[in-house]
């Protein structure tokens, strides 16, 4: 550990206020600091960002269902129902193969899932209403399409310790016609079981035992999260977001390219 409470704060405020102006959590750029500022070993930094991932999540929800009004998700309910389950199943199933990942491969795969979402960025960015389905609601393929997309984001979650709104709001809009605020409730509520089954599964095998990580960088840097996300979501209408998903779709693939050099220099070493 090289930085102190205070810079773990101020971190996690950066981080959350990047994360609520484009309406992720901010784990997806959590990591990089985690991994590199921090210096945390790749297997406690993926369950550190999922338990800070978890708490940022909580209070998303409690502003969001407090303070706005709640979208009509009857007629998303089956394919929002398969994402959740499955997703769910899917974290529970990754937290356990996570332990058996060497160092090597798990920082690689980071890397690789990293530069994946920051391509996803950039395409959503560029592309914006293009890549829309426009699909009506009903159908029987839709719970099967949505228990294959949670399948994929309960293991994204759980290996990269993120809350996989960055993968449900595109698969939402895009796959499910849903529109944005309404594809940002539904990813609440499919993140917030999935995430909790994931940490619940660190938990329990006891990988939330060193409390001097815990106080010293997970504590601060959730508070910083959860400050900095609320100050990004009331400074939302003044921001382009298309602008600022290019951007941080370019940090993500530097912070990949960054891990990728130093899976390399693990296995050289």
């Amino acid at each position: 550990m090289t930085a102190s409470p205070c810079s773990a704060l101020w971190w996690g405020a950066a981080i959350g206020l990047l994360g609520g102006l484009i309406g992720l959590g901010g784990a997806e750029f959590r990591l990089p600091v985690l991994l590199g500022l921090f210096a945390l070993a790749a297997h406690p930094a993926v369950r550190m960002n999922l338990l800070m991932s978890l708490v940022t999540l909580a209070a998303a929800a409690v502003a969001r269902f407090g303070l706005a009004s709640f979208p009509d998700l009857a007629a998303h309910l089956p394919e929002i129902a398969a994402l959740t389950v499955f997703a769910m199943a899917a974290a529970w199933f990754g937290a356990g193969l996570l332990a058996r990942i060497d160092a090597h491969r798990l920082t690689r795969l980071i890397a690789g899932l990293l530069a994946a979402i920051g391509l996803l960025l950039l395409v959503e960015a560029v592309a914006g209403e293009a890549l829309h389905l426009g699909a009506a609601p009903g159908g029987w393929w839709r719970p099967v399409a949505g228990a294959i997309a949670g399948v994929g984001i309960g293991l994204v979650s759980s290996l990269l310790g993120v809350a996989g709104g960055e993968l449900i709001i595109p698969t939402l809009i895009f796959g499910f016609g849903l529109d944005i605020r309404t594809a940002g409730t539904a990813s609440l509520i499919i993140s917030l079981p999935a995430v909790a089954v994931g940490v619940a599964r660190h938990a329990r095998a006891g990988g939330y035992r060193d409390r001097v990580a815990l106080l010293g960088i997970g504590a601060p840097m959730a508070a910083g999260s959860v400050l900095g996300a609320m100050a990004g979501a009331a400074l939302l209408p003044f921001v382009p977001a298309g602008a600022l998903k290019l951007l941080l779709g370019a940090i993500l693939l530097a912070s990949s390219v960054k891990l990728w050099r130093k899976g390399a220099a693990v296995a050289a070493g």
